[in-house]
């Protein structure tokens, strides 16, 4: 059994969500309840967003700890709420998981600021990490460790939680040290050759599980039996922009040369900490590639990628549309090729012309302009949704602007709800949701435009996403 030398252990962990097993759901309701709210006390705050966490199925019953932990573990591990001399508002990472319900992209921007020591875990725990001068980003270093072991293996390469557990979090080479990987990963060859075992106990290796699970919800690693992960090829610019950051988060720094700090000193550091992991991250492009997203390997990639250059470069606004990934980006893309098939298959391939993407700076209301068999216009506002697994959802947000147009259009317009997983597609179609909401099958909150609740079940309905091949 492997056991890292006494000189260079170091237990290392971080807050672990107790919604683990259903954290996409989760963060996608919480991101939006939490965006809703306006800076208000702490005390404020933290009871209306109560309110909220225990109208999530199942929480009703759940007792009060359990709900103020919910709350304090988002706020903590996800930097969704920043507390600001006792006044707390929404952080930005929750209001951009709101608008765009893009989970991939949203753990993205978590893992490239994710480091210890982090205000994310408490002060007395940040205060062990800094007196041992732990200077550590995770998925930066899993990423380069599997990069590089795939140059010296010449072939795909994965690695365990055990070993990443063992090998990378609990070592002070690699957290304190900054070991290069290449050596990490001669360490772990090495445990291989020899059939060293690691300690797979559930408690000793649940934190390097959350963090490559994490990275897999992220796209930037693929796991084929939950076992072994492996580099997600087909997001191989992501991940050397991984690599290659500096990004780092300062305000220990002293403390780390120093190997001292007090608590004071460390809880100095909150706001600036909550206003790190919050900063605007617009000069990196972390939105999320549908195409690599659903493909299964570059073949398949860059097949779908070839599909798409096809049945888009003459029929979508040029003007908007600038590479093959500014498509896959929107999952009006998608809806677009469905509502041409749609066309073609009831035999009115003659009004495939006048299906028509709107671009966004025309804020029209709507994504796509559509047409029914009969030639009557179908404006189509689309919502997509993209998670490793599939989600259940009941909410959908309109913008004033996107809620006034339904108003006017009516029987025209209808909501696109397109759920993409890695298992999955599914769209659910939505039509006249003012004429839903005045018939009280639809309940709306005016807020911010409006914020729509409905029950799939028996509201709507599924329709197959069809593929349109030029």
């Amino acid at each position: 059994m492997y056991q890292v030398p006494e000189a260079y252990y170091i237990r290392i962990h971080h807050v672990r969500p107790r919604f683990k097993n259903d954290i996409e759901n989760v963060l996608l309701y919480m991101a939006g309840e939490i965006s809703k709210l306006p800076a208000l006390s702490k005390k404020e705050f933290n009871e209306k967003l109560d309110e909220a966490i225990y109208q999530y199925p199942g929480n009703i019953t759940k007792t009060p700890k359990t709900i103020h932990n919910w709350r304090t573990e988002i706020s903590s591990l996800f930097g969704f709420i920043i507390n600001d001399e006792g006044v707390c508002r929404p952080g930005e990472r929750a209001i951009e998981l709101y608008k765009s319900e893009d989970l991939v992209e949203g753990f993205k921007k978590f893992l490239y600021t994710f480091q210890y020591p982090g205000a994310h875990i408490k002060a007395h725990e940040n205060k062990v990490l800094i007196e041992q001068g732990v200077h550590f980003k995770p998925a930066k270093f899993i990423l380069k460790l599997l990069k590089k072991a795939e140059e010296i293996e010449g072939k795909r390469v994965g690695i365990t939680k055990g070993e990443i557990c063992h090998c990378v979090l609990n070592d002070l080479r690699c957290v304190r040290d900054q070991e290069d990987a290449v050596d990490t990963w001669k360490r772990i060859k090495d445990n291989r050759n020899d059939a060293i075992e690691y300690d797979m106990t559930g408690d000793v290796i649940r934190y390097a599980g959350d963090i490559l699970d994490y990275m897999e919800i992220a796209n930037l690693l693929t796991t084929y039996d939950s076992r072994s992960y492996y580099l997600n090829t087909l997001e191989n610019e992501m991940i050397l922009k991984f690599i290659n950051s500096a990004e780092w988060f300062k305000g220990y720094d002293r403390m780390i040369a120093n190997r001292a700090a007090t608590l004071d000193e460390i809880n100095a550091c909150n706001l600036a900490w909550a206003e790190y992991v919050n900063q605007d991250l617009g000069s990196t492009d972390f939105a999320t590639d549908i195409l690599a997203f659903i493909a299964q390997d570059d073949e398949e990639y860059e097949q779908l990628r070839q599909q798409s250059l096809e049945a888009f470069e003459d029929k979508l606004d040029t003007d908007a549309i600038t590479s093959t990934k500014d498509i896959g980006d929107m999952g009006e893309g998608m809806v677009y090729g469905h509502e041409c098939q749609r066309v073609k298959v009831g035999g009115r391939s003659d009004l495939i012309h006048l299906i028509k993407k709107i671009p966004t700076q025309f804020a029209v209301g709507y994504d796509i302009q559509s047409v029914e068999l009969d030639e009557l216009k179908r404006y189509i506002e689309v919502k997509t949704t993209i998670s490793m697994k599939p989600l259940h959802f009941t909410k959908i947000h309109l913008t004033p602007n996107e809620w006034n147009t339904a108003n006017t259009s009516r029987d025209r317009y209808f909501i696109y709800r397109l759920a993409i997983s890695k298992q999955d597609k599914k769209l659910f179609i939505m039509q006249d949701p003012v004429g839903l909401y005045k018939r009280d099958l639809i309940d709306m909150i005016p807020r911010d435009g409006a914020e729509i609740t409905f029950d799939t079940k028996t509201l709507g309905y599924y329709e197959e996403l069809l593929s349109w091949a030029n």
